[in-house]
């Protein structure tokens, strides 16, 4: 089996720097574009399954990178959603510098240990538990010739990375997740799956263009 597990474009709360989580913020005209270049890189190709997170910003992203034709095949799962980022939602770093230093410290430092502040605030291994099965649902059934197309976020594509790979959460910032970027899965089964690309936005940033944001 093949997985394309993508991240969604670019929004404006991306690129204000803030923390966006599961606030249903769309793509901005820049994350439009981007979604649209993925579409074009992925127009030949044969996709039999396309799966994304229920926020806008990766639902839009999923239709786009699928066309207009193949939209229709689009399904969603609960398990991709951003990270919870409760009272953090909304805010730039400076903003959270201010006013919750420590935890901010160690999210950058020791992203495993932290639980997000709040209502609705969630730690990565929580993030972790529910995006797996999700993936495993996702996969149920594919033919080994088959490919899947999963939009999902930022931290979901980390965290899933992270297992694939055999890494400690602990680890998460050591690689990027571009916005509309390309991850390419192959492999028998969910469990001897093996990362053949990672953060692949050639689509539409030049080799050493800068493809991060300011905030997770």
């Amino acid at each position: 089996m093949r997985i394309l597990l993508a991240r969604h474009g670019e929004t404006p709360w991306n690129a204000e720097g803030r923390y966006q989580g599961q606030v249903d913020i769309p793509l901005s005209e820049v994350g439009v574009a981007q979604a649209t270049a993925l579409g074009e890189r992925l127009k030949g190709l044969r996709i039999d399954r396309a799966i994304a997170s229920p926020l806008s910003r990766a639902t839009r992203t999923a239709q786009l990178a699928l066309g207009e034709a193949r939209a229709p095949m689009l399904s969603f799962d609960e398990g991709f959603l951003e990270i919870g980022h409760g009272d953090w939602e909304g805010l730039t770093t400076p903003e959270i510098e201010a006013q919750d230093p420590e935890r901010l410290r160690a999210w950058r430092q020791s992203p495993d240990v932290v639980q997000m502040p709040g209502k609705g605030g969630e730690s990565i291994q929580q993030v972790q538990d529910r995006a797996w099965p999700a993936l495993e649902r996702a996969c149920a059934g594919l033919g080994d010739a088959e490919t899947l197309l999963i939009v999902a976020h930022d931290a979901v594509n980390r965290v899933l990375l992270c297992k694939l790979l055999g890494m400690s959460l602990a680890r998460m910032w050591t690689y990027r997740q571009a916005p509309a970027t390309l991850n390419l899965l192959e492999g028998p089964s969910v469990a001897a799956l093996e990362v053949v690309r990672l953060n692949d936005c050639a689509h539409h940033t030049a080799f050493f263009g800068e493809a991060k944001h300011r905030a997770l």
